[in-house]
């Protein structure tokens, strides 16, 4: 409160009213989006807040993906009503956040994101020295809360009471166009929060939209704003991007843009390698595919294969130094997953996962004996089978052992069995090289004891 304060009696000049801007109001014979549209809870939720003498919209992505054809995941609902009065008109809700309260109401198996509009940053927000916006927790009008957002086709309100839309920024038209343009200037808007670099990237591959150039001049020179951003939040601006259903166009956006270096640094590194760079765009593309779908995507799954190959390098750098192979797999695992994190903050959840898949590699060549049986029973071996089948077609790992255990998983328990007493076709060398220490062993066990009888 002093410091806010402080600012306000030294600032230089007072901080400028946002000018008056008469939105657009469009009806639903030109935009085509019905009420029907809109999920139950979040048009329960609006009607609700409505009763109760607040404005209220469904906001932002929700009404972007309606308008270009996209089923929305989630609806978001932006009101003049503060997080306390939220609360108290809804009895299944909590409010969340520090830096800006928002509260979360359910509604059935729904949960809808409530937020009170905000007003613009100005002398009164806590920066960084680079720009980066640290606390505006304060409340506005909805004009306010449509010039504060970071593009103008995120900046659409629809009320499903008229099924309008009111439009502050041409967002509507931008869409139409196939253009994703900046509210604002786009250099004061990146400074105040860099994730917004990786935004354009996502929103226009996702959309097929062309960045305007007067946001996109500025991403390449600023991309070292990204070093600020905390790891947290950039881990979960990436899960968005690779889990959109267009992580190989956005991936090859992001390093058109120069943008990549500052969150998978070690992404460069693999593309270099022929097949590295193959198993990667495989891998992607194979998560585009399940998203598009509708299937269940895995973050440990993907994150694996982008790592995979910096693993290898590493775990074939200590073999050659001597290290014994499986320890020197789990130290490789360990020093990749550390210099990752210094820029994404991979949970540790997603990093167990990670790991299960990479341990079990070896494992799935290891076929003698019942130890194939075992494998089957680990918790990630579907993820690891998996990820052997990405690695086979990419042409690292031989075919043949993947039909090897493809023919395993299909088979009954009766050919399995036959399956295991015919051998495993191949060993690893370092599994031969313990066999034959084994059997060196034994035979000087037997050479040392006394023949029968003369004990």
């Amino acid at each position: 409160m002093i410091r806010k304060l402080l600012r306000r009696v030294f600032s230089k000049a007072p901080p400028k009213a946002t000018p008056k801007h008469e939105p657009a109001l469009i009806p639903v014979e030109k935009h085509r989006i019905r009420r029907e549209s809109i999920s139950q809870g979040a048009r329960q939720t609006v009607a609700r807040l409505q009763e109760h003498g607040h404005a209220a919209f469904v906001v932002g992505g929700a009404v972007r993906d309606l308008l270009a054809g996209i089923a929305p995941k989630d609806f978001d609902i932006a009101t003049d009503a503060t997080p306390e009065q939220v609360r108290g008109i809804f009895r299944r809700s909590r409010i969340i956040g520090r830096r800006f309260r928002i509260v979360h109401v359910m509604s059935g198996g729904e949960t809808m994101e409530v937020s009170t509009f905000r007003a613009g940053n100005d002398v009164d927000s806590e920066t960084d020295a680079h720009g980066r916006v640290l606390r505006d927790n304060v409340f506005g009008n909805v004009e306010e809360d449509a010039a504060r957002r970071d593009f103008t086709i995120n900046a659409l309100y629809y009320n499903p009471a008229d099924e309008t839309i009111t439009d502050y920024h041409h967002g509507v038209a931008d869409l139409r166009q196939k253009t994703l343009r900046m509210i604002g200037d786009p250099r004061k808007r990146y400074r105040e929060d860099p994730v917004r670099l990786l935004r354009a990237v996502r929103m226009a591959a996702k959309l097929g939209l062309a960045i305007d150039p007067a946001a996109r001049a500025p991403i390449r020179e600023m991309a070292d704003l990204l070093e600020n951003v905390p790891a947290a939040r950039l881990f979960d601006e990436m899960l968005k991007l690779l889990l959109s259903g267009h992580a190989v166009e956005c991936l090859r956006q992001l390093r058109e843009e120069g943008l990549h270096h500052g969150l998978l640094p070690l992404l460069d590194v693999i593309m270099e390698q022929p097949l590295g760079e193959r198993f990667v765009w495989l891998s992607l593309a194979n998560t585009d595919a399940r998203v598009n779908a509708g299937k269940r995507t895995s973050p440990g799954f993907l994150f694996a294969t982008l790592l995979w190959h910096e693993v290898l390098a590493a775990w074939e750098a200590r073999k050659q130094g001597g290290e014994p192979p499986i320890p020197a797999l789990h130290v490789a695992m360990d020093e990749v997953l550390d210099i990752q994190g210094k820029k994404l903050a991979i949970t540790r959840r997603i990093a167990a996962d990670i790991k299960d898949i990479w341990i079990l590699q070896p494992r799935l060549e290891n076929r003698s004996g019942r130890r194939p049986l075992r494998v089957v029973e680990q918790p990630r071996f579907k993820a690891a089978y998996d990820f052997l089948l990405l690695r086979a077609e990419s042409g690292e790992q031989d075919r043949e052992l993947a039909d090897w255990w493809r023919d395993f998983l299909e088979a009954d328990t009766d050919t399995r069995l036959t399956m295991l007493a015919k051998g495993s076709p191949r060993e690893m060398p370092e599994q031969k090289s313990a066999r034959r220490r084994r059997r060196r062993r034994k035979s000087g066990e037997a050479a040392s004891a006394p023949p029968d009888g003369d004990a």
